[in-house]
């Protein structure tokens, strides 16, 4: 990474840190990260990575925003560089069934594809809900948009072909799923599934962790995150894995 991706970098762990106080009195409740993790797939290189989870709700209605960054260097060329944001926004029926919608926009560099995006919404079910468990599944419709990276190949032959830059646009589904379970007060287990549907390709991604307070707000984590790509743009893989380790800033009770 160059001097102003260092800075940038630093800056923003800094003021994610430091401002996460003043958010949690502002109504916010979720987490904040800093980490640290190996990839497998397209590339396989260590990393460094952001992420900010929040939710506010107000009555019967909850706003939610996720954002996160990975960057890695390999023998000093670029090998990881993912960013991810995603906005939903939630109304209650009752006690275990609201509706939603959700917008989502990834860019990453190495998987053949300039960016990713998915607008929709559906129904959402509280399946599991007490002091221990709490298991969410939520699904619908929506619209899928994936900017395609031009290609180059050369085949056994030698023969060079290129593919140009393309946009493909469909029809699609989400479908999530959002458990947790806390073993005690200290230590809990989460697994989070997001699969978004499309008709030229469809990306399936599950994340495992395991969480360990450290104190009132600070805790450790380490995790593992799986991408699938049904369709992989030639010369691509089509899953991607990384094993992290975190510290998590959390917010709210």
């Amino acid at each position: 990474m160059n001097r102003i991706g260092k800075f940038v970098l630093g800056a923003a762990s800094f003021c994610l840190l430091s401002g996460l106080p003043a958010v949690a009195e502002d109504g916010w409740s979720g987490e904040s990260s800093l980490s640290a993790g190996l990839t497998t797939g397209n590339t396989e290189t260590s990393e460094a990575g952001l992420g900010i989870d929040l939710d506010r709700g107000a009555g019967d209605w909850n706003f939610g925003i996720q954002l996160s960054g990975d960057y890695g260097k390999e023998d000093g060329v670029e090998s990881r560089n993912r960013y991810f944001g995603a906005v939903d926004l939630e109304h209650d029926f009752n006690d275990t069934m609201f509706t939603f919608g959700r917008a989502s926009y990834e860019v990453d560099q190495f998987t053949g594809f300039d960016s990713r995006t998915f607008v929709g919404g559906g129904v959402g079910w509280h399946v599991l809900d007490d002091e221990d468990h709490h298991w969410t599944v939520r699904g619908g419709p929506g619209f899928k948009i994936d900017e395609v990276k031009r290609q180059i190949t050369t085949d056994s032959t030698g023969t060079v072909t290129i593919t140009p830059a393309s946009t493909e646009e469909s029809l699609g589904a989400v479908a999530q799923s959002e458990y947790f379970y806390a073993f005690n007060e200290a230590v809990s287990l989460s697994n989070k599934t997001n699969v978004v549907y499309g008709q030229e390709s469809t990306q399936i991604n599950n994340s495992i962790g395991l969480t360990a307070a450290l104190n009132g707000h600070l805790a450790a984590r380490v995790s593992f995150d799986v991408r699938h790509d049904t369709a992989p743009q030639p010369t691509y893989e089509a899953t991607d894995t990384a094993t992290k380790f975190s510290l998590v800033y959390t917010l709210g009770d």
